[in-house]
């Protein structure tokens, strides 16, 4: 497994390189040993800089990339945070597919929900603080610290939460989180969901490096987390593995040893016994959506579909840091088999 920031220091210095190139006739005219010193300088700048990014965004981010983050941003800020509903039109396009299960799809069907609560005040210059966030093609992706409490000791932890957008043209057009279908209070109306059905998500393609992360964790997420293989743990897993599921001790050995209370290894096959909906591979992080379906608590004899999240970070070509949608309170509710005609995607 390569490195990523040992690749990373060939871009800034590929990166240095054009600087230097650009450096004007009057600076190219001067003497060789000032030409050498400024060279030097503005690539040692330009590294700093570079490496800068890759620290706080774990991944060098395109123009567009960039783009879509800062709209994704300015939506949230604007529409959810300020209740702006008036400019939905500006953000989102008119089929807006949400598959928050709570909530319909469509432009119109999140004016109408949002607009039973959201009041129209003032917009946040600053985002809000994230554990991550980045944007990788036309996704953008927020991943959020939530503090919960714990049902059984009455203590505070963190756990996670994720927000996924892509955007087409510079409207938030698709929305996936970590919801799943929550029963309404006891003689509540039950509330008509449309759920959101778009075409089977696509992947944006990596670079060699990222394809070298995603590798890697599909053995975490393939070979031990599905074939129950859980010895892999010491080939893949860093031994201070860093976990944010609450309910898994830190460290590989921790790890090793909560898995293994209930594994049933069996042959690794080449295909996913349960296959990702969409994995979003940004520099060192890899982020897997994952498609659960379980039964509706508001209507009898149906299903819905939900969302499950998983993420890690690698370091040094070992899987070092990982997070989900896990909470405490052990309410995620089972999975179960979709009925024969179920929808999951459109065609188009």
């Amino acid at each position: 497994m390569t490195n990523y920031k040992t690749l990373l220091r060939g871009v800034i210095f590929f990166l240095a390189a054009l600087t230097i190139v650009a450096c004007s006739q009057e600076e190219a005219s001067m003497p060789a040993q000032a030409t050498n010193d400024m060279a030097s300088d503005m690539a040692t700048e330009a590294a700093d800089m570079a490496m800068d990014m890759a620290e706080e965004g774990h991944g060098v981010m395109t123009a567009a990339e960039q783009a879509n983050l800062a709209r994704a941003e300015e939506w949230w800020r604007t529409v959810l945070m300020g209740g702006r509903l008036d400019q939905v039109e500006e953000y989102m396009t008119e089929r807006y597919i949400q598959h928050n299960p709570n909530v319909p799809t469509g432009r119109d069907g999140f004016v109408e929900f949002f607009g039973q609560f959201a009041q129209p005040g003032p917009i946040p210059e600053e985002f809000p603080p994230t554990a991550l966030k980045f944007a990788k093609g036309d996704y953008v992706v927020f991943v959020w610290e939530r503090e919960g409490e714990d049902p059984t000791t009455g203590e505070s932890y963190a756990y996670n939460f994720f927000d996924v957008m892509r955007l087409v043209d510079g409207r938030v057009d698709e929305h996936w989180d970590s919801v799943f279908r929550a029963a309404p209070p006891p003689g509540a109306p039950v509330m008509a969901v449309t759920p959101g059905i778009g075409p089977r998500p696509v992947a944006p393609s990596n670079t060699a490096a990222e394809q070298a992360v995603e590798d890697l964790v599909n053995i975490e997420m393939k070979d031990i987390l599905q074939y129950q293989n859980v010895d892999l743990a010491m080939e893949v897993m860093a031994e201070d593995y860093i976990q944010h599921n609450p309910n898994v001790p830190d460290g590989r050995d921790g790890f090793i040893q909560f898995f293994s209370r209930f594994a049933n290894p069996q042959p690794i096959q080449d295909e996913w016994l349960d296959e990702p909906e969409l994995i979003l591979t940004h520099g060192d992080i890899a982020l897997y959506i994952m498609t659960r379906y379980s039964e509706d608590p508001a209507r009898d004899n149906e299903v819905y579909k939900w969302n499950w999240f998983d993420m890690f970070r690698v370091e040094n070509g070992m899987i070092q840091e990982h997070w989900d949608s896990a909470t405490r309170d052990n309410n995620v509710p089972p999975s179960v088999e979709p009925p024969a005609g179920f929808v999951s995607w459109s065609d188009q």
